[in-house]
C-alpha cells in the first residue's frame, strides 16, 4: 500500500509530533502551515513536502486549494491521508470581550480550513480507494466551559462536520473528528496566560500542568496516528483517541 498525508500545523506541538509520527513510518508528508518546521525535513529526507499557507487568510487558502499542488502529491498513492490539526483556542473570554478579529481568525483557522481543506482533499483523491480524515476535535467540542464559547463551538463544528460527511456515503472516504485527550503545547501554555475572571476553570489546568497531568505531543500523536491507521477508523466519526479499537 502506498500512503501519503496532509497535516495542517505541522510546524510545532501536536501537529509537529503527527507529521514525525507518519514521517517515522514512512508515509510522505506534506506539511501545511505558516512556517516550515524547523529541521524535519533534514531529518526524512525526501519524505517531506512543506507548503507556507495560512489558514487564516480565506482567500489565500481557497486559492491554493482551488490549485493543483493537493492533486500532485496525492497522485497514485492507494492510500490518502488528511489530518486537520491546526487550530486556536483563543479568544478566552467572556462574550462582549472577544473582539471581532480574534472570533473571525479563530473561526477561519479552526472550521473555515479544516472544512476547505477536506472537500479540496477528497476532489484530488476521487480515485483512491481509502481516502481517510482526521479532524482534531477536542472534548471542549462536547462539553461547554465558560470562556470558550467560540474554541467549543469551532470544535463542535468539526464533530458535525465529520457525522454530516460520513452520511454523503462519498466511496472510499471515512471520516472522524477526535479528541486527542490533553496535551502540553503552546496552547496549553496559552490557557494557563488567561485571566480566571475570563476563564473561570483556569485552576485545573494549572493543576493538570502541575500534577504531571498532560500528555507529550509525542504521546498524543503516536495514538491519533495508530486511531487513523486502523482499520476501524471511521466506524465513529466522533471519537476519543482512547475509544477501544
Amino acid at each position: 500500500m502506498t500512503s501519503k498525508a496532509v497535516v495542517t500545523g505541522h510546524s510545532r506541538g501536536l501537529g509537529l509530533a503527527v507529521a514525525e509520527a507518519l514521517l517515522g513510518r514512512g508515509i510522505p508528508v506534506l506539511g501545511l502551515s505558516r512556517s516550515p518546521a524547523a529541521g524535519l525535513a533534514g531529518r526524512f529526507p525526501g519524505l517531506l513536502a512543506e507548503v507556507a499557507v495560512d489558514l487564516g487568510d480565506p482567500d489565500g487558502l481557497a486559492a491554493w486549494a482551488g490549485g493543483a499542488d493537493l492533486g500532485r502529491f496525492l497522485e497514485g498513492v492507494s492510500q490518502a491521508l488528511l489530518v486537520n490539526n491546526a487550530g486556536l483556542v483563543t479568544p478566552i473570554a467572556a462574550l462582549g470581550r472577544q473582539g471581532a478579529a480574534a472570533i473571525s481568525r479563530a473561526v477561519a483557522v479552526n472550521v473555515a480550513g479544516p472544512l476547505v481543506l477536506a472537500d479540496a482533499f477528497v476532489s484530488a483523491t476521487g480515485r483512491v480507494a481509502d481516502r481517510r480524515i482526521l479532524h482534531v476535535s477536542s472534548g471542549a467540542g462536547r462539553k461547554p466551559y465558560a470562556g470558550w464559547s467560540v474554541y467549543c463551538a469551532t470544535k463542535a463544528a468539526l464533530d458535525m462536520h465529520a457525522q454530516a460527511a460520513m452520511l454523503d456515503g462519498v466511496p472510499g472516504l471515512r471520516v472522524s473528528s477526535v479528541a486527542p485527550g490533553v496535551i502540553d503545547t503552546d496552547m496549553q501554555a496559552t490557557i494557563r496566560g488567561s485571566k480566571a475572571d475570563d476563564f473561570p476553570t483556569l485552576g485545573r489546568f494549572h493543576a493538570l500542568k502541575a500534577e504531571g497531568g498532560l500528555s507529550t505531543p509525542a504521546e498524543a500523536a503516536g495514538k491519533l496516528v495508530s486511531f487513523l491507521l486502523r482499520d476501524g477508523f471511521g466506524g465513529n466519526p466522533v471519537a476519543d483517541v482512547r475509544d477501544p479499537a
